[in-house]
């Protein structure tokens, strides 16, 4: 049987989160479990019903959802959120991920896109549309932060590093991404030269900076 997730909606429209929550009911797995309306709510709510997944507007009275994402984040660095928002220029996307989302999805492209982005952040991965990968690249290239892993890591690599870090060996790695257990070694090693590193404890420490894990 499929693992419920559990979740909770922050939108200061009910109407639009009514929508939303018919949307995802539409999986078996989804449930959502809480709502609110404002920053001040969202925070007091989400300690009570810890949710496994935060679906976050950024657009909210009170606290913004910048504000509430920085909060939750310093609470639980664990937390999974994902930024739902009608904004789209590349400012707010560089200040959603550098305030911790595990995912940027616009409204325009709630449907089958949200579905992709739930899966892909409750399996522990960063969600952003191709487009949006090559902003945040630039960005962090101008920014003069050279040990970024959207400047330093490719894809593949930075896959490899998130499973490392959260505690799978090489050869499930492996599986998971359907490759021989060689070349996630030798992914490894690339990771650890490139980040000019020796031992598993400071991938972690890395990967934990750069909010991978």
């Amino acid at each position: 049987m499929e693992k419920t997730i559990n979740m909770m909606l922050v939108d200061d429209h009910a109407l639009f989160r009514s929508g939303l929550k018919l949307l995802l009911q539409k999986r078996p797995a989804y449930k959502v479990i809480a709502e609110a309306a404002n920053g001040i709510e969202a925070l007091r709510i989400y300690e009570t019903a810890k949710p496994d997944l935060l679906i976050l507007d950024i657009s909210l009275p009170g606290l913004d959802g910048i504000q509430v994402l920085t909060e939750i984040r310093q609470r639980n660095e664990q937390a999974k959120v994902i930024v739902l928002t009608m904004h789209e220029d590349e400012d707010y996307l560089t200040k959603v991920i550098q305030a911790g989302a595990s995912g940027y999805v616009p409204k325009a492209a709630v449907d089958e896109e949200l579905y992709t982005a739930i899966d892909a952040v409750m399996d522990g991965h960063l969600y952003l549309r191709p487009q949006e990968i090559s902003t945040v690249f630039k960005k962090m290239q101008t920014s003069g932060d050279h040990m970024n892993p959207y400047v330093v890591l490719s894809p593949r690599e930075r896959e490899v590093l998130q499973f490392l870090v959260r505690g799978f060996s090489l050869s499930e790695t492996a599986r998971e991404l359907h490759v021989s257990i060689k070349t996630v070694d030798t992914h490894k090693t690339r990771i650890l030269n490139k980040l000019n590193l020796r031992k598993k404890s400071e991938l972690v420490e890395y990967a934990m900076r750069y909010r991978l894990t």
